[in-house]
């Protein structure tokens, strides 16, 4: 009777700590079914028990929380260990990643978008301290806008996309000392051990491949103070965000613990739920048998030369369909992209967002080698594809001195390759706004031969083609620099071509917010009064060397169009200029092309000027219209960019990837 009381104690203890062990204080999944998690998005849990946070969607988030808020009051200790698998699209090509968090507000992440913001932050809070999120990256697309190192490191993030310490993915070896790179998209499980010291004001991230001993050397240690984060909430959210864009993925967590003022518990790898096959099933030992020693011997010869023949044809593979004789040859092999780019190289990557990745390459020819940059986007879908190779077609034979030619296009199974000039100055984007120390300051001769340059290059396309393109992008960012400093209009990827008199057919406002027209948010239709408005931000952009839209010391969001006009309503409009501009720069011409940009960003379409217009005041062929600030209403503005219009009809950036939307009809 004695024993039988001890096993009945013994049992009520166990009962106890399985409780006590999910408090909020400590707990550890070794996976996840049966577990009450609250999930948002598309995140599920499978009935093996994986956690899956995307299930291979495009534009999509999902995030999953610790069914109570834990005790991180004052910003507390805590150590976290968890298991996690990528499964990209393509197993060499980088897909959105994923990350760990602290919040004390589930509505930030409500509000937060896909791709690059990895379901954390959007456009308008990203930076914004009041955001009040920490998170853990695991990253793994390069994305120049938040810095990004490459595209598969682990970073530290607070309040921002932008890391504040960051390492390549992998982990240190206890025997060697040496650095063992790790693949974040290798679909093989990887474990996480993320540590907060409280009273030093200092996080450490760990990891390595599961199955591997924690390392003894941490991947990365940083100060980080959480109290602002946390600030004099008594309780924080804690769980795990992932985000999918153009290109999709499927994140999986495995396990998971997590404690306050202590290390973590271990998880118990053998009870962890298995991934999903990564691969075909093993060939069955029976047929090895089975088979006689010569006659496999002869299969296997005969199969090895099989493959490597199969995959030289499939490494250079195109795909030209009957319909595309009618656009003629192409000028571009895709052996002869892969060979100029290196193999699509990361050495000679020159940037990546929404639409995919630009490549520089370097055409080899007898006579003379050729400079061109290599766009590669995925597509996974025939339809509409006609129609997009028609456009494309069309837009090669596009030729103005500020406009960068596209020179072809080459097509294989899933993605599309767009061949572009090299602009080798970069572009205008980065002389306007990049805050490294010594960068070149343009000085106002330049910034108004490029103005001049841009208002030709998108007067050609409005009125000088025998087609009418609209742009539908007009930025910094999209205007390149070649050799000369001359700027050059290039990402076509959101223009439409239709013929003079039709009407242009849209499905959804798209473009970058600060650039959008106020009637997109009620028509959804482009024009080239649309492009006219853009063209005005940029104006102010590149004078001003400020952003459309920007946040002061207080996080309140000033708009540039409203501090140029109250500039002017104070009699200094000049003052608004760039400070960065020697003080004898031309003052009647800035003030002449702060004016126009004003003019331009008319919330009214017919009161803008046409773009001729814009090239006479420019050139001093006509003068500019006498008006005053109180001219230009901001209502209409401000209602733009309300959250509403945002969330409804307006994407922060869109790209050449979306395909259904370019090929639609004209």
């Amino acid at each position: 009777m004695p024993l039988q009381l001890f096993h009945l104690a013994t049992l009520f203890l166990l009962l106890a700590a399985t409780v006590c062990a999910d408090d909020g204080r400590q707990f550890a999944y070794n996976g996840f079914a049966g577990r009450s998690l609250d999930l948002d998005g598309a995140a599920e849990v499978t009935p093996s028990g994986l956690l899956m946070l995307t299930n291979g969607t495009i534009q999509q988030k999902g995030h999953a929380f610790h069914p109570s808020p834990v005790p991180l009051r004052a910003a507390r200790s805590f150590s976290t260990a968890f298991v996690f698998a990528i499964f990209g699209q393509y197993i060499d090509l980088s897909s959105p990643g994923m990350a760990f968090f602290v919040t004390t507000s589930k509505e930030v992440l409500a509000t937060a978008l896909p791709g690059q913001f990895l379901g954390l932050l959007n456009a308008t809070n990203n930076t914004n301290p009041n955001a009040h999120i920490f998170a853990v990256e695991l990253d793994t697309l390069l994305n120049s806008e938040c810095r990004d190192m490459n595209s598969n490191h682990v970073g530290v993030d607070v309040d921002s996309m932008v890391s504040r310490a960051s390492a390549d993915a992998g982990y240190y070896d206890d025997a060697t000392g040496r650095f063992q790179n790790l693949s974040l998209i290798s679909r093989q499980a990887m474990q996480v051990w993320v540590d907060y010291d409280g009273a030093a004001a200092e996080i450490t991230v760990t990891m390595a491949p599961l199955g591997v001993a924690r390392p003894k050397t941490p991947l990365l240690r940083t100060a980080v103070n959480l109290s602002a984060v946390v600030q004099h909430q008594d309780t924080a959210y804690v769980g795990f965000s992932s985000a999918t864009g153009i290109l999709f993925a499927r994140h999986f967590v495995v396990g998971w613990s997590f404690a306050l003022d202590g290390p973590a518990p271990t998880l118990n790898i053998s009870s962890l739920p298995a991934l999903p096959p990564t691969g075909p099933k093993p060939r069955s030992r029976v047929l090895e048998i089975v088979l006689p020693i010569a006659s496999a011997t002869v299969v296997l010869a005969v199969g090895i030369a099989a493959y490597i023949l199969v995959r030289r044809r499939l490494r250079y593979a195109e795909v030209r369909e009957d319909w595309e004789v009618a656009f003629g040859p192409q000028p571009f092999s895709y052996k002869d992209l892969y060979q100029a780019t290196k193999g699509f190289s990361e050495t000679n990557l020159l940037g990546a967002g929404g639409f995919g990745s630009v490549y520089k390459g370097v055409l080899r020819k007898p006579d003379m080698d050729t400079e061109v940059a290599v766009k590669r986007v995925s597509h996974q879908s025939r339809q509409g594809m006609k129609e997009f190779v028609a456009e494309v077609a069309s837009m090669r034979r596009l030729h103005h001195r500020n406009l960068v030619q596209l020179l072809g296009y080459c097509r294989r199974k899933g993605e599309l390759l767009l061949v572009y000039d090299h602009m080798p100055n970069g572009s205008l984007d980065k002389y306007l706004h990049d805050p490294s120390p010594g960068k070149a300051t343009l000085e106002w001769p330049q910034r108004l031969h490029i103005i001049r340059g841009v208002a030709s290059g998108l007067s050609y396309l409005h009125e000088g083609w025998e087609q009418i393109v609209i742009h539908r992008d007009v930025k910094a960012s999209n205007v390149l620099l070649d050799g000369e400093m001359n700027g050059r209009l290039g990402d076509f990827g959101l223009a439409r071509l239709y013929d003079h008199g039709s009407d242009a057919r849209t499905t959804h406002v798209v473009g970058t917010m600060g650039y959008l027209a106020p009637e997109l948010g009620h028509t959804g239709k482009a024009t080239p009064a649309t492009d006219v408005f853009a063209f005005g931000a940029f104006l102010l952009e590149v004078t001003c060397g400020r952003r459309p839209i920007e946040e002061d010391e207080e996080n309140n969001r000033v708009m540039l169009v409203d501090w140029v006009a109250e500039h002017w309503r104070q009699g200094c409009i000049t003052k608004a200029a760039d400070i960065r501009m020697p003080n004898s720069l031309g003052l009647d011409q800035v003030s002449l092309v702060l004016k126009l940009g004003l003019l331009c960003s008319h919330p009214l379409p017919n009161a803008r000027p046409t773009i001729r217009q814009v090239m006479q005041y420019l050139d001093g062929d006509m003068p500019l219209p006498e008006f005053s600030p109180e001219y230009l209403g901001s209502t209409m503005l401000e209602q733009m960019y309300s959250a509403e219009f945002f969330n409804k009809n307006a994407m922060s950036y869109v790209s050449l990837g979306v395909i259904s939307d370019l090929s639609g009809g004209r």
